[in-house]
C-alpha cells in the first residue's frame, strides 16, 4: 500500500515569508518552495492551496526513508510540538531544492545559449543578404 505524507513549513527568509512543500510519495521525496511576500494568514494559505496546489511545480523525487513512529498520543503531540517549534525546513528538504534549481538553471543558461546562436545567425544572414543586395544593384 503507497502511502502519501504531506507537508507544508512556513517560516520567514529575509525579507519574505517562504512556504516548502514537503511530499513523500512511495519512498520519494518531491519538494517545492513557494514565496508569499508579506505574512500569510490562515485562510490565504488555504486558499492558495485549494486553488494552486495542482500548478506547483516539484522537484525531481529523491530516495528517502519513511520513519515509523509510535501511535501514543503523548509522543503525537511532543512531535508536533517539536515540528512547530523548529525554524526552517529539513536538510534532505535543502538538497532537493538546491538540485531543482542548479537543474533549472542550467535549462535556462541552454535555453539562453540556443537563443543567442539564434539571434546570431538571423544578424549574419541578414549581413549576408544585405551584401548580396549591394553587390547585384544595377
Amino acid at each position: 500500500m503507497n502511502k502519501t505524507i504531506e507537508k507544508l513549513t512556513i517560516f520567514f527568509e529575509d525579507p519574505f515569508w517562504v512556504g516548502v512543500f514537503e511530499q513523500i510519495f512511495d519512498g520519494k521525496l518531491f519538494v517545492c518552495k513557494i514565496t508569499f511576500g508579506a505574512e500569510p494568514k490562515d485562510y490565504e494559505v488555504w486558499e492558495f492551496i485549494l486553488k494552486h496546489y495542482y500548478d506547483l511545480n516539484f522537484s525531481n523525487a529523491i530516495e528517502t526513508k519513511i520513519k515509523k513512529t509510535a501511535d501514543n498520543p503523548k509522543r503525537r503531540q511532543r512531535n508536533a510540538k517539536r515540528q512547530i517549534n523548529t525554524n526552517g525546513i529539513g536538510t534532505k528538504s535543502q538538497q532537493v531544492l538546491k538540485l531543482h534549481h542548479e537543474k533549472i538553471k542550467r535549462e535556462h543558461k541552454q535555453a539562453h545559449k540556443k537563443q543567442k546562436e539564434t539571434e546570431k545567425d538571423r544578424k549574419f544572414n541578414l549581413i549576408q543578404q544585405n551584401r548580396q543586395e549591394k553587390h547585384h544593384v544595377h
